[in-house]
């Protein structure tokens, strides 16, 4: 892999909303950016969402004819305007 990106997994460009729930900060609705197989980026634009690197949350896509099933996952990035999530 050439210069910083360590990804391993192809990402794929998606706008959906979803519920993340902190232990601590309590809940929140965000949108998407992209999804792929090893997990998921959410914008956190102007939230005051304070979650740090190694939190574990769990996440339910939102607006669906049926429940979503909610996930574990772990925060593994925080860039200027969000957070990646990476699959438990």
């Amino acid at each position: 892999m050439a210069g910083q990106d360590r990804r391993q997994h192809i990402r794929t460009a998606m706008n959906a909303k979803v519920k993340v729930v902190h232990p601590e900060l309590g809940e929140y609705l965000f949108a998407t950016r992209d999804i792929s197989d090893g997990g998921v980026f959410i914008v956190v634009e102007e939230q005051a969402f304070e979650a740090a690197i190694g939190d574990h949350v769990t996440v339910q896509v939102q607006g669906l004819p049926i429940p979503a099933p909610v996930l574990s996952m772990e925060i593994v990035r925080r860039t200027a305007d969000g957070y990646g999530l990476q699959f438990e």
